[in-house]
């Protein structure tokens, strides 16, 4: 049987490609992730404890760092499901970007996709299609990046154009703060790389982790897991990600008394001193 020349070959999926090889264009994410990594060993090794100032201001950029992200561009800027007075938004997206997260209009783009296609082959970050450590950590290097135009139209100008050129400038601020501040080289390490490895862990998680579910007809693999939200510090209530997905258009995500959403309660009280406005909240029956 002859086989047309014209007939194309299946394209491969990017999870079946080697783990190491970043597609073109993401060389410098899949450098920074090694570099992170092999700086948080050695920071390990050099300095397996650190004193309570190191230690403190390490869990205060986390901190500043999950508000960043779980508030201002998950459920804001993603969702809107919120309105804030612009200098907190612009100071959310900072301690974002410094926390690792990326730049606003990417990663905006990234989640809305995810929730258009989830598990679908096209959700480029679900474990059901690529396995746990692609949904974990692969996607970022070895998927081309979201259609920003597409998915965040709104994210393309102005000032959320200028944090992409930011971007780089503020991780490397990120990375080396611990020596700028006079840490030295325990502060440089734990403050720096180990507090990158440690966000971007457990941010990942909810692309891994909470998707290990199984779909039910018509529905994706989302899942809650009460026990991840201690870990996230302020990022507290990603973890109630099945609640999210059933109620994607709310700013609450902890839905239950019982369910702690740290990133909640910081709406509240923006709300409270009139530094929030137009709060969308779930209509559970």
């Amino acid at each position: 049987m002859e086989i047309s020349l014209t007939q194309k070959a299946p394209q491969a999926h990017p999870w079946e490609q080697p783990f190491w090889k970043p597609v073109h264009g993401k060389e410098g994410v899949f450098t920074y992730l090694i570099l992170i990594h092999v700086l948080s060993v050695i920071g390990l090794i050099l300095f397996p404890l650190p004193s309570l100032k190191v230690l403190g201001m390490t869990l205060l950029f986390i901190a500043f760092g999950g508000l960043g992200t779980t508030v201002c561009y998950h459920r804001m800027l993603a969702h809107k499901t919120l309105k804030t007075h612009p200098a907190v938004e612009q100071f959310l997206i900072f301690w974002a970007v410094f926390n690792g997260s990326g730049h606003p209009a990417s990663w905006v783009a990234y989640h809305r996709l995810h929730h258009a296609v989830t598990d679908l082959p096209e959700d480029i970050s679900s474990p059901k299609q690529g396995g746990f450590w692609w949904a974990h950590l692969r996607w970022l290097y070895q998927t081309e990046p979201a259609d920003k135009k597409h998915w965040a139209p709104e994210m393309t100008g102005g000032i959320y154009k200028i944090w992409g050129w930011a971007e780089t400038p503020v991780i490397i601020l990120s990375i080396f703060i611990g020596l700028i501040l006079g840490f030295g080289w325990m502060g440089f390490f734990w403050m720096g790389a180990m507090r990158l490895v440690y966000s971007l862990h457990m941010q990942c998680l909810v692309n891994s982790l909470t998707h290990l579910g199984e779909a039910k007809e018509g529905g994706d693999s989302s899942i809650n897991v009460w026990w991840l939200g201690p870990f996230q510090l302020t990022a507290w209530g990603e973890n109630w990600h099945k609640n999210h997905h059933t109620h994607a258009g709310s700013a609450r995500l902890g839905l239950r008394w019982f369910q702690t959403d740290i990133g909640w309660y910081f709406i509240c009280l923006l709300e409270a001193v009139g530094l929030a406005h137009s709060v969308k909240r779930p209509r559970i029956s």
